[in-house]
């Protein structure tokens, strides 16, 4: 089973497919199979964000367990892992950014889940996904402001 990531924004985010021979970002309309994520975002358009292992695994996420989000501190010990990792959040906020908008909403859940109700929800500055220790939570529903005075949200809640 997959992490896998969905980007609720006001315009789309164009399109792109997964290039097994060039990896990157990719991102992807819903399908009938994912489609009911869209009821967990107030933004019209939802869409699909693949990592460079073309599901969202690539992205540094914690697994919901015992109704927390366990993760070590610090830099991963599989160094290759780390630097994709990080490479990963520097290509989703490059691709944050283009949308040009004040606020970007993300929910992150495992292939198949797209019903489940967010477990917590964060407000997080555009520059927090940067930081070496940001894992989106399983289940976790971040807003991203994208504005000069981010970081100014209501911070996490748990529900």
């Amino acid at each position: 089973m997959c992490f896998v990531l969905y980007a609720g924004t006001t315009k789309p985010i164009p399109r792109s497919e997964f290039d097994e021979d060039a990896p990157n970002l990719s991102v992807k309309s819903l399908t009938e199979h994912d489609a009911p994520i869209k009821a967990h975002f107030s933004k019209p358009e939802i869409q699909y964000i693949g990592s460079t292992s073309c599901c969202g695994c690539d992205f540094p996420h914690s697994i919901l367990q015992n109704g927390g989000w366990p993760h070590f501190e610090g830099p991963d010990p599989d160094a290759e892992r780390d630097a994709s990792r990080r490479r990963n959040m520097e290509s989703l906020a490059a691709l944050l950014r283009t949308t040009g908008e004040d606020a970007v909403e993300l929910y992150g859940v495992w292939d198949g889940h797209f019903a489940a109700s967010p477990k917590a929800r964060e407000s997080v500055s555009f520059e927090k996904l940067l930081d070496p220790g940001f894992h989106f939570k399983e289940r976790g529903f971040y807003r991203v402001s994208l504005e000069n005075n981010a970081g100014r949200g209501s911070g996490p809640t748990q529900e």
